[in-house]
């Protein structure tokens, strides 16, 4: 689905994930560890172990015998099997597994470390077997070399601490509405501050395909460290970069870039997990001594689950194109029609076709539909964003969740469950962002509470509808909203970040949500707005039970911990447009993570 502007490749998020997201890494959630450090592992379930047989590393012409996998210790029967049948003459250029004089499986003299401190004498051999590897996995050969260079967390602060300073008012207006939308960051709080202190302590590594450089982030600033699986997962994307060009896949709104997301990262990230069940019984793999990528205390739970869907629902994604019989090649013909929502990565196969969503400027009075660069401020939230918004509090606050940690929870070794039929339904979506004179002339996020927006989602039926409704009614119930006395299906929250007065409309399969400061001032954002009557929807019943579903043992903080592997990230890579940061395909920068 394209947006009806081509403004920025996530309207109203972007500007602030593409600024943070240039290198990667969300730490994905402890489950993911166990199976996925096995060959058997939910991740690896549908995934064979061996580069498709009689396919080539361009797709078109036959493989060199050295693609046939050895599936034993790397000791035994199998493996010598695949170095007798090595071919005399290796090229980098055609053979898979095999690149500048290295094969994916030599020894080199940094395996007999105690630590993986790589002299910059070591690099080239150390990155060359892991581009070796990466082919041997994904059945493609790099056409070019990858230059990596390995930085302190202090050094890459550094670097990146300038990325948000350029926003201008209109631009941080209009993050700020968007995430106090999905009741993400309130107004106390200017998103660009709860993105970047997220991202500041948890990236572990990107490729920016400006420079087609890989930056590995060490957290020993005094021996900086190489973590080989993020610099598998880095190399991932720089042979998809050189293979499929990863400047062009740009979505337009957040939900496409999360889309297309679930494509190049899960498929980096179904790399990255058979690499490192190699590591574990195949291959000799630096493993830096510290952990990579620590989530900060004050992690915003919302951000978070928003920008990991892709690592976590991704390599299901691409393990399903590969069961179409046509295994990687599938996954390589997906890149010229990459998916355009969330819904079709968290449920492959369903076909189901977005539909656009109108929001006409109805405002009156001073109100107006926000612009930014002369394009109104509007975006697609999408699946991903509403399973976000409806969880977090689970992880950071004593309020009700919408959906249970313990639900969310139940995705598998592989990451979490994005599924659940309070969004489900969802068909489409547009977030539009609307100001006044106040609004626009203050500086602080605090402008935000002086601004409203407008949200319409389509839903597949009038009962999907209703369920996201009730549980958007949830939502506002825990964060204090009381129903008007003298207005129909409105409500208001009198203090706190989320203030202001709310305006609900069901209508067949449709959801609209009207926000504005006051409610005399909805029916000037929306004309027909909060109209004078009986409430047509109420508050969900209460829950019997006071016990909430949290995991034992599995509360924020202990999560925090848990959730931290590394960061494998989300593609980012700075692309200006018209003064403005923006993303590439997925709210990035266009720095790859």
């Amino acid at each position: 689905m394209q947006s009806t502007h081509p403004r920025s490749s996530v309207a109203l998020f972007s500007a602030v994930l593409a600024a943070v997201l240039i290198t990667g890494g969300l730490a994905g959630p402890a489950l993911a560890t166990t199976a996925a450090a096995t060959p058997t592992g939910s991740a690896m379930e549908s995934v064979d172990m061996t580069a498709d047989a009689g396919s080539t590393a361009t797709g078109t012409s036959e493989l060199t015998a050295a693609t046939a996998i050895d599936t034993g210790s790397g000791t035994g029967p199998a493996a010598d099997q695949a170095r007798t049948d090595r071919p005399e003459n290796p090229t980098t250029e055609d053979t898979v597994g095999y690149v500048a004089g290295y094969w994916y499986d030599d020894e080199l003299p940094v395996d007999d470390q105690s630590d993986a401190v790589v002299a910059e004498d070591e690099l080239a051999p150390v990155v060359y077997r892991s581009m070796a590897r990466v082919e041997r996995i994904r059945n493609l050969t790099f056409e070019d070399e990858v230059s990596v260079d390995v930085v302190t967390r202090a050094e890459y602060r550094r670097t990146t601490g300038d990325r948000l300073a350029n926003l201008t008012a209109a631009e941080r207006l209009e993050q700020n509405v968007g995430y106090e939308a999905l009741f993400t960051v309130d107004r106390n709080t200017a998103a660009t501050d709860a993105t970047e202190s997220m991202y500041g302590g948890a990236v572990a590594g990107y490729y920016d395909p400006e420079t087609d450089e890989i930056v590995i982030v060490s957290e020993n600033p005094e021996t900086p460290e190489l973590d080989e699986l993020t610099l598998g997962h880095e190399l991932v994307h720089a042979l998809q970069d050189q293979r499929f060009n990863l400047s062009r896949l740009h979505g337009s709104t957040q939900d496409e870039d999360l889309a297309t997301d679930g494509l190049v990262e899960g498929d980096a990230k179904r790399v990255e997990l058979e690499y490192k069940s190699r590591c574990r019984f195949d291959w000799s793999c630096l493993s830096p001594s510290s952990e990579n990528g620590n989530l900060p205390a004050d992690i915003n739970w919302g951000i978070y689950f928003t920008i990991y869907q892709p690592y976590s629902d991704g390599p299901d994604y691409v393990n399903y194109l590969r069961d179409q019989d046509r295994g990687w090649s599938a996954v390589n013909a997906a890149y010229d029609d990459p998916p355009t929502t969330t819904s079709a990565v968290i449920h492959p196969g369903s076909e189901r076709e977005p539909a656009n969503v109108s929001v006409p400027d109805r405002s009156s009075g001073d109100w107006r539909q926000l612009t930014v660069d002369g394009q109104v401020a509007a975006d697609t939230v999408g699946e991903t964003g509403m399973v976000a918004m409806f969880v977090a509090d689970a992880f950071e606050s004593s309020r009700q969740p919408v959906i249970e940690q313990g639900d969310f929870l139940d995705g598998g070794s592989q990451g979490y469950d994005y599924d659940h039929s309070v969004t489900n339904g969802w068909i489409a979506d547009r977030l539009v962002v609307y100001t006044n004179d106040d609004a626009a002339n203050a500086s602080t996020p605090s402008a935000a509470g002086q601004a409203g927006y407008v949200w319409r989602s389509e839903w597949q039926s009038a009962a999907d509808a209703q369920e996201f409704v009730d549980g958007y009614l949830q939502l506002l119930e825990s964060h204090g909203a009381k129903a008007s006395d003298d207005r129909q299906d409105t409500f208001l929250i009198d203090d706190g970040g989320y203030g202001g007065a709310y305006y609900v409309e069901l209508n067949g399969s449709t959801a609209t949500i009207i926000r504005a400061p006051s409610a005399d001032e909805l029916s000037t954002v929306e004309a027909g707005a909060a109209p004078s009557g009986d409430d047509s929807l109420e508050f969900p019943a209460d829950d019997d039970s006071d016990e909430s579903d949290t995991i034992p043992g599995f509360g924020p903080s202990v999560a925090i911990g848990a959730l931290v592997l590394f960061l494998f990230g989300s593609r980012s890579r700075i692309v200006p447009n018209q003064g403005r940061f923006r993303s590439g395909p997925h709210g990035r920068n266009d720095n790859r993570d």
